[in-house]
């Protein structure tokens, strides 16, 4: 598997490249902004983006979705119940001093159940509400690795005080979904360093039972 992960945008989103090295079909997750450096890592390794997924709709991930798009003809998915937060793109934008990157267009909605592929590489789709109302994460089977968007972080979990954003809702998410897979899971959180389930299980505060 070819992946590289860079930090795009002023909040330093953590944006995946996943690909195939020898199909060199590859996706994109949380293209949030410097589609330029992108797209110099699809060339360098001369993949073909067949799909751009997004974890949730908040700018820092969104806001280079649709230049990406544009840029490669790949379809845009991200789940249909964070589409009412694309329509505050404009209000995100102005709570982080950002351009508003325009109107998005999602092609496909995403959700538990579903899985998506680069070449032999395939993901389940895992739906995690509580961030946001259509936060998802990918989990690759076969390599052990979570692309956790902004559910679950070292040593933390992600802020529920936005429009759409549940404790209780979170907390379920992590529980039920992202803490049953195994131990040796690599996470790769949408913002910070990597993480393992395991580590996250034994000394994350929030998810430590009392």
């Amino acid at each position: 598997m070819i992946h590289e992960i860079i930090s795009v945008g002023p909040l330093q989103c953590n944006c995946s490249i996943i690909g195939d090295e020898h199909t060199r079909e590859a996706m994109v997750i949380d293209p949030g902004d410097d589609i330029d450096d992108v797209l110099a890592i699809v060339r360098k390794h001369n993949l073909q983006v067949k799909q751009i997924l997004v974890t949730h709709a908040h700018i820092d991930h969104v806001g280079g979705a649709m230049k990406l798009r544009a840029a490669t003809g790949a379809p845009l998915l991200l789940n249909q119940n964070d589409y009412a937060l694309l329509k505050m793109l404009d209000v995100q934008a102005a709570w982080i001093g950002v351009p508003a990157p325009g109107k998005v267009e999602i092609d496909h909605s995403i959700s538990t159940g579903e899985t998506v592929t680069a070449g032999s590489h395939t993901a389940n789709i895992l739906h995690t509400p509580g961030h946001t109302e259509g936060s998802v994460c990918l989990y690759f089977p076969a390599e052990k690795k979570l692309i956790a968007g902004d559910t679950l972080f070292a040593g933390s979990i992600g802020r529920t005080d936005l429009p759409g954003g549940s404790m209780q809702k979170i907390m379920q998410s992590l529980r039920e979904t992202v803490l049953a897979l195994p131990d040796e899971t690599i996470v790769v959180p949408g913002h910070g360093p990597l993480t393992t389930i395991g580590e996250e299980r034994e000394s994350n505060p929030f998810l430590i039972k009392s």
